[in-house]
């Protein structure tokens, strides 16, 4: 299926692996032309080289920390009218709410709901008058069903999740999608990370701890980062252009509930 998105910009948001990685890869495929950025640039410019010489759009990248002003300023200089907008950020760290002061709370709530927020105050109104406009949020299956030990997460997410419901509703009449794609278990550095503490709680070894959560998911096993890449360049086509202020699951049916 053609897509109807060659030629079209997009910026992706930590994008030097994982799941960000995977969506600017298959929207670079489609003919978009991409705008990455990641903190460590190393990382990024190895990612950036790597989609280039699948072919496709053109990929410029972007060292910044996303999620502070200067970040946001670099990669909209880089890319200042973008027709695609892929908000991504490394979630915050697992553990007990008990252990969490307000600095904790406010780093997650400026990395998972304020840059997504400021990225789209900043690229909406561009997208409206141009008639296009895909925006994607990365959120997690955590926002359906709250995992306990990702507390940061689970609140600046849903806060994130509650402001695009009402805006999305009002950009759609000008062609422009908000969505969000809530991952289950996709075989990421996050998921080893998690793993490893689940594993060490439990005094078992990480491969026999990640078996057991493969097996446990409906699919017999764990999401690969290139389907969520496609999926998300579905979310961004042409086609897609009557979704919008959905919460998407991709988690190989874990979540047992029909809506």
């Amino acid at each position: 299926m053609d897509l109807g998105i060659s030629g079209k910009k997009a910026i992706v948001c930590a994008a030097s692996k994982g799941l960000g990685k995977a969506c600017a890869t298959s929207l670079a495929r489609e003919g978009v032309d991409v705008t990455i950025c990641a903190r460590t640039e190393e990382t990024l410019n190895a990612t950036a080289e790597e989609i280039r010489a699948l072919g496709g759009g053109s990929v410029q990248a972007i060292a910044c920390d996303i999620t502070t002003t200067e970040g946001q300023e670099a990669v909209l200089a880089a890319c200042p009218n973008p027709d695609i907008l892929i908000n991504n950020a490394g979630g915050p760290p697992p553990g007990d709410f008990r252990d969490w002061e307000r600095d904790d709370w406010i780093k997650a709530v400026d990395a998972n709901m304020l840059t997504p927020i400021f990225l789209i105050k900043a690229t909406v109104d561009g997208m409206m008058e141009r008639k296009f406009g895909r925006i994607v949020n990365i959120t997690s299956s955590a926002v359906k069903a709250p995992i306990d030990i990702l507390g940061l997460s689970n609140g600046a997410r849903a806060g994130l999740t509650g402001f695009v419901a009402g805006i999305a509703r009002k950009t759609v009449r000008n062609n422009v999608t908000i969505n969000g794609l809530l991952p289950g278990p996709f075989y990421t550095d996050r998921l080893t990370t998690n793993l490893k503490i689940h594993a060490d709680k439990q005094g078992i070894s990480f491969d026999e701890m990640a078996k057991q959560r493969a097996e446990g998911n409906p699919a017999g096993r764990f999401g690969q980062a290139g389907e969520f890449g496609e999926y998300c360049a579905y979310i961004c086509s042409a086609q897609a252009g009557f979704i919008t202020g959905q919460n998407l699951l991709i988690d190989g049916g874990a979540f047992p509930g029909t809506l």
